[in-house]
């Protein structure tokens, strides 16, 4: 098939919930993409964050393979090796003490918003159930997570939203003002992605450790797209200093095949009992296969440190362009302010000369593969400074 006939064949299919850009990809290799008629790409987006090990990675793709072709899928009614080996290295890496495995970043959110509700209630009784979320979140967007979501852009169209949220501005005045005695737990992300690359102020999330500590809070972690080695710390919160009672995780865990997990401390891990949860396809065993390959390496000592090193590369290149007004985020997940043009036509502009990359709001984003070369990494600088440069 042609590029005009996919693209035909896919406006004809699909509902228009996305603004695609004009390439058609058949094949990559790591961070090179290769469309359908031969012309490659240097990925800066890596599938927003989730092909942590690039593209066809032998390693990954082995292990995919194998589990494949020896069971596909049992359903939680049974165990089985892949999914239990990943949960038990998962959480020896993480350093928490139980997981619940679903299949997106949403679904670990709302798995762990149920488990702050059902916590409260059994502690406290059952008006303790409010969640509080920061101003300028993203969390997903089933009907719930958009209600956790700290942006009004995203509360349109779909009501009535799930209620029990309430928001704060990411200080810790803001917080107390918010917080009453039916708040049940705090939801944060260290970095805002969506929101515009924001990372959170380190003394600011101190705080509000030690505030819900006080009153008996929960503190969730978003870390859908800040971990799995994102920042250069296996989670970034190891960053932060401050370990969150609950985290959630997604995207560049499973490699390119859809997971979400959602970790707990070992005082929660019976919260959620017997048939308080679900998933059909959580913890398939193909997934798992996948995520483990990637954490085993993800979370090898020189692996971060190769990643904190590409990071420390790329946003000193940036800095140094044309164009350039800003650099924010911290590892491999790096926004770009630009100082001329808008973050839409810049985007679109670096496709067309081969680059792919990510916008958040007003700003470029970066979340390249961890595995991307400096020979790649330099091939991509070089088409985004041309860009930048032709921009008025």
């Amino acid at each position: 098939m042609t590029s005009e006939e996919i693209k035909q064949l896919d406006e004809s299919s699909f509902m228009p919930t996305y603004g695609r850009f004009d390439a058609v990809l058949v094949s990559g290799k790591n961070a090179t993409g290769v469309d359908c008629e031969g012309k490659e790409y240097i990925d800066f987006g890596s599938g927003i964050g989730v092909n942590s090990l690039g593209w066809a990675d032998e390693g990954w793709t082995a292990a995919v393979a194998r589990q494949a072709g020896t069971l596909q899928h049992t359903s939680n009614l049974y165990y089985n090796p892949a999914s239990a080996t990943f949960a038990a290295e998962l959480l020896k890496v993480s350093g928490y003490s139980a997981v619940f495995l679903g299949n997106s970043g949403a679904e670990a959110n709302e798995c762990a918003i149920k488990l702050a509700r059902k916590h409260g209630v059994e502690q406290y009784g059952k008006s303790r159930c409010e969640i509080l979320t920061l101003q300028n979140s993203f969390h997903g967007r089933t009907v719930t997570t958009l209600a956790a979501t700290g942006q009004d852009v995203f509360h349109h169209y779909f009501y009535p939203f799930t209620e029990g949220f309430a928001y704060a501005e990411p200080n810790v005045q803001s917080v107390r003002e918010n917080m009453t005695e039916n708040t049940c737990a705090v939801m944060i992300e260290f970095i805002q992605g969506e929101g515009g690359v924001m990372p959170l102020d380190p003394q600011f999330v101190k705080e509000l450790a030690a505030l819900c500590k006080e009153r008996g809070v929960l503190l969730i972690a978003d870390e859908v797209q800040t971990g799995v080695g994102r920042t250069g710390s296996f989670y970034c919160w190891e960053q932060y200093g401050v370990k969150p009672d609950v985290l959630t995780s997604a995207k560049g865990l499973g490699g390119g095949l859809p997971i979400g997990a959602c970790l707990c401390t070992e005082e929660l891990r019976g919260v959620m009992g017997r048939s308080s949860h679900g998933s059909t396809f959580g913890a398939n065993p193909v997934v798992c296969a996948g995520a483990l390959e990637v954490v085993r390496r993800v979370s090898q000592p020189e692996f971060l440190a190769a990643v904190k090193e590409k990071g420390e590369y790329l946003r000193s290149r940036l800095e140094q362009m044309d164009g350039v007004a800003e650099v924010r985020g911290m590892g491999m997940m790096l926004g770009i302010v630009p100082a001329r043009s808008t973050a839409a036509a810049l985007s679109a502009a670096c496709v067309e000369n081969g680059l792919l990359i990510l916008t958040a709001k007003s700003l470029l984003r970066l979340l390249p593969p961890l595995t991307i070369t400096r020979e790649e990494m330099d091939k991509g600088l070089a088409i985004l400074e041309k860009v930048l440069s032709a921009a008025h």
